[in-house]
């Protein structure tokens, strides 16, 4: 289960008080949220990480079906019956997989900057759409770069540029062999959960970046509205990368996810979502 690692307990003791919650990031957002979302989750959680790459002989048909046992491998290694569970990008369509597969493992949801697939899609603008499609030809640096304009909101790049270079420099520590980027791309292409998602039954907060040109704000609120009694929050000033253009995001995020009893109810009615504005 390469790839998979435990984060947190290093930089601060787990303690009985801290509930378990597990992050599953896309190969493209990985190290950004080991750096910005991971150290601030870890203050109130015990942090387990799932990166959802390094899966060399997965095929884009299976390896979000492969994520998500590789999650509950991860949950049953770390002594854990039930956690949150937290999918940014990529991520969140392995997290939705694992809600709908292993119900019994998910306290609370958070869903970040991802879809639903399928007719619940809603495709990226043009030119991001040429872009993904180029992206995983290019070299490493050439495609971080190259990304900029597509991941980051505009006020990030005019204002908060050193953010963006810090992104990259961790990124560059963790770089990211261009097949897994294909393999992950076709994956989420070929993701369609949009008629399974009323049987997710666990406290669900839905976030989205307004500006996201990869995975536009529609595919969130479609999320939303599929999820009984989800809950939407569309962050101004953020795009795909939003733990970088919005942090007080990742504080909401935690916020929710303390809000959630120790042992969450589960829903059987359908309910509306719920957006806020952050």
């Amino acid at each position: 289960m390469a790839g998979n690692r435990r984060t947190g307990a290093a930089a601060e003791p787990r303690t009985r008080a801290k509930a378990p919650l597990l992050l599953v990031a896309g190969v493209g957002m990985a190290a950004v949220a080991e750096q910005r979302t991971v150290p601030l989750l870890a203050r109130h959680f015990h942090v387990l990480v799932l990166r959802a790459g390094h899966q060399q002989a997965a095929s884009p048909s299976t390896l979000i079906r492969r994520l998500a046992a590789d999650a509950v491998r991860l949950l049953d290694a770390a002594g854990a019956r039930a956690a949150h569970v937290y999918g940014l990008s990529f991520g969140g369509m392995v997290a939705q997989e694992l809600a709908l597969r292993d119900a019994e493992r998910v306290r609370s949801l958070v869903l970040g900057a991802t879809s639903a697939g399928g007719a619940l899609r809603t495709p990226p603008d043009d030119r991001a759409g040429e872009f993904l499609r180029r992206r995983a030809q290019m070299p490493v640096d050439e495609g971080l770069w190259a990304a900029v304009p597509y991941g980051y909101a505009l006020r990030t790049r005019r204002r908060r540029a050193e953010r963006i270079g810090e992104d990259i420099a961790a990124r560059r520590r963790h770089p990211v062999d261009s097949a897994h980027h294909g393999i992950q791309r076709r994956a989420a292409m070929g993701h369609d959960a949009g008629e399974r998602l009323h049987a997710i039954s666990v406290p669900t907060l839905v976030v989205h970046g307004e500006q996201d040109r990869l995975v536009p704000p529609a595919n969130g609120c479609a999320l939303a509205e599929s999820i009984p009694g989800a809950r939407l929050v569309v962050a101004q000033d953020a795009a795909h990368v939003y733990p970088t253009d919005a942090p007080e995001v990742d504080a909401e995020i935690v916020r929710f996810l303390l809000e959630q009893p120790v042992r969450a109810p589960r829903r059987t009615r359908s309910g509306s979502a719920r957006a806020t504005r952050a």
